[in-house]
């Protein structure tokens, strides 16, 4: 309209640097960081420490705008506060996966240019692996720069590497904080699931950081000076964009180097945690504690799952501990949480059973997201809301990824008649709730019916005996391929397959029955999530159950 106009004061490209900006001045002296019993930061104290390091990685480093800065740390504050300096810089974070080898973390590095590698004292000789073979093929190899034990301040000194400790006593506070130009500037670059030979670089920007992370606070429902227990590894899309919800809010973060039910309950009973989040694998954790570990909660734990659908049986078992669960679901490529089950007053009056199920459900878009879809991947129709024809959920918005680094192509394909292909499949119910029935990749088709490995784990979950389970397809020479159950049994419980195959069938149609029981220990990604692809080549190299025809 005439007479406006676009300037400074009307106009601020969005960052979540505002958000530690804002709360060393409002929550300046409330706690930011605390990690064991000796290190504790406030937020004053981290805004300062997160200046000096980002004006030493520019004069020291010549670290400027567009640069990737890599780092291969658990949860500790340093991995903290490199969420904050590396953009400060102008520069790019990217957060390297701790369980990888030097292999794969080399080949990171190679493909994302890194210039510089912080690495905590825990990963230094996997680092050296990296870099040694970086040096094979190159002469350009990033520099390590070591973070030493956060539990003593003063480090471990090795002579011949720059420390994080280093380049906060040479950092100035007078350093000129480097803001993005434009909001959609990449801030950090996160790799998922991918092989040596092409490795799927996730582009966040400002822009979509900055938004996700309110969204987290809305759907996490975090009041200011919450407190937040670090359960969810920072290097898996930035924590869910968690780092940056807690500065929002001025929020205590609660570092924990590695993860245990002990300490998950120690540390909320010290620090009276009011929220965490993790994978189903670690509510199963905390519900199979041992009574030893246990402590009562102070108070209500609002606790944020995802990254595989829960069972209901876990669910359930949390909110008799005292847990208050939401449940959303979201991938790297969405800035991890795109939608959450947002709960309605009039399911209080359901049974418990009833509410787990329903909790379990991916639910509808949040607030930062434009849209959530179920589709139909071929004609892009969206399918009826009736909870069972089966579509591709798709999604849309602000809070979906720029795109994959040197990928066109995947970037293209991904992004394909205007929607975020997910690759999973799902139904929507006659609310509008979306729920998953499997990744199209992991859905077993028997003799032509469509077989939900999801719902067959929730059925198996809820046997008493069962503490892990995943379900995958077996090759099947009459019937194309038969479900097949891995199964982890709780402590001194007794299961024979054939008694979980006849709970099964008691419980579901026979064709979805586990025909194949395998009782072993689960493979799974630092994040929680059950390595399916393992399994399915064990079920391959099983072959067929029975040679030539086969009965339902």
């Amino acid at each position: 309209m005439e007479g406006t106009i676009r300037c400074g004061a009307n106009y601020v490209p969005l960052s979540p640097i505002s958000f530690l900006e804002r709360s060393a001045v409002v929550y300046r002296d409330r706690l930011s960081v605390v990690f064991g019993d000796h290190v504790k930061f406030t937020w004053r104290e981290t805004r300062e420490r997160c200046v000096k390091l980002a004006s030493s990685l520019a004069s020291r480093f010549q670290i400027s705008r567009g640069d990737v800065v890599a780092v291969l740390a658990p949860n500790i504050p340093e991995m903290y506060e490199l969420h904050f300096a590396v953009p400060m810089a102008g520069a790019i974070l990217c957060t390297l996966n701790i369980r990888h080898d030097s292999t794969m973390v080399s080949t990171l590095l190679k493909h994302s240019n890194a210039k510089l590698l912080f690495v905590d004292y825990q990963f230094l000789q996997i680092a050296k692996g990296a870099i040694e073979i970086l040096l094979k093929s190159t002469t350009s190899v990033p520099q390590l720069i070591l973070i030493p034990d956060s539990g003593e301040l003063s480090g471990h000194p090795i002579p011949e590497l720059v420390t994080y400790n280093n380049l906060l006593q040479m950092g100035s506070l007078d350093f000129e904080i480097k803001r993005p130009k434009d909001e959609c500037d990449p801030i950090t670059l996160n790799y998922t699931s991918g092989t040596t030979s092409s490795p799927k670089g996730v582009v966040y920007s400002h822009r979509g950081a900055y938004l996700n992370a309110l969204s987290a606070v809305l759907l996490n429902e975090m009041p200011s000076m919450c407190v937040y227990l670090w359960t969810v590894p920072m290097f898996h899309c930035n924590g869910w964009c968690l780092t940056w919800s807690t500065a929002a809010q001025g929020g205590t973060n609660v570092c924990l180097r590695s993860v245990t039910a002990k300490d998950i309950f120690q540390s909320i009973s010290k620090h009276k945690v009011t929220h965490m989040a993790g994978a189903p694998t670690v509510l199963n954790m905390i519900i199979h504690a041992p009574a030893a570990d246990r402590i009562p909660l102070p108070g209500k734990v609002a606790v944020m799952t995802g990254g595989a659908p829960p069972p209901s049986q876990v669910l359930f078992s949390m909110e008799n501990l005292g847990f208050d669960v939401f449940h959303s679901y979201g991938l790297t490529e969405t800035y991890g949480p795109a939608t959450v089950c947002t709960w309605k007053p009039e399911w209080d009056n359901l049974n418990k059973e009833t509410q787990a199920k329903i909790k379990s459900r991916q639910g509808v878009n949040h607030l930062g997201l434009e849209e959530v879809d179920v589709k139909d991947p071929v004609t892009m129709k969206s399918i009826p809301w009736d909870a069972k024809t089966i579509g591709e959920v798709m999604v849309r918005g602000n809070t979906v990824m720029n795109g994959y680094l040197k990928d066109s192509k995947a970037t293209q394909e991904a992004f394909k008649g205007g929607w975020f292909r997910s690759g999973d499949l799902g139904v929507r119910h006659s609310d509008g709730y979306i729920e998953l029935k499997d990744r199209s990749k992991d859905i077993i088709i028997s003799g032509g019916e469509n077989i939900s490995t999801i719902e067959v784990e929730s059925v198996i979950f809820r046997h008493p005996a069962v503490l892990e389970a995943a379900v995958v397809g077996r090759p099947d020479d009459h019937w194309g391929e038969t479900p097949c159950a891995f199964v982890k049994l709780k402590e001194g419980f007794e299961l024979t397959g054939d008694d979980l195959i006849v709970y099964c069938r008691k419980n579901l149609p026979h064709y979805m029955a586990p025909r194949t029981v395998v009782f072993e220990e689960l493979p799974k990604t630092s994040t929680g999530k059950v390595q399916k692809f393992v399994l399915r080549r064990k079920a391959v190299e099983m072959g067929s159950l029975v040679k030539g025809k086969s009965k339902l």
